[in-house]
């Protein structure tokens, strides 16, 4: 993969830590952006739930603090998808990390022989 690709991660995830070593064990470009800090937008999730091919569910942590303590289990089933997306535009623990968006590529958590199939 030639192109730059963008990892939202969070600083202090075991799993995004190993992530990232991943990424530079193979020399794989990449841009780093603190979840956290800067969530991507709503655009850029509905593009990463699209090209990932996942349900908006699948975007939610949810073994996160956020995610139990806001109850998002109970309140996904009534809200809508934009409702869905703005939140976690709105709150970066709510994503499911690592996530990586690149022009043609998506990957939602960490999972090793899925990266390596998708980002080479």
């Amino acid at each position: 993969m030639s192109e730059a690709i963008e990892i939202f991660h969070y600083p202090k995830c075991d799993t995004c830590r190993k992530a990232l070593k991943w990424l530079d064990e193979r020399g794989i470009a990449h841009t780093r952006v603190d979840i956290v800090e800067h969530p991507p937008s709503v655009a850029k999730l509905d593009r990463a739930m699209k090209l990932a091919g996942v349900e908006l569910r699948k975007l939610f942590n949810t073994s996160g603090q956020s995610y139990r303590g806001g109850d998002w289990k109970a309140k996904l089933a009534t809200i809508s998808k934009a409702e869905a997306l703005a939140a976690l535009a709105a709150d970066g623990k709510l994503i499911k990390r690592p996530l990586v968006l690149g022009r043609d590529v998506a990957l939602i958590g960490f999972a090793p022989e899925q990266w390596a199939e998708k980002l080479g």
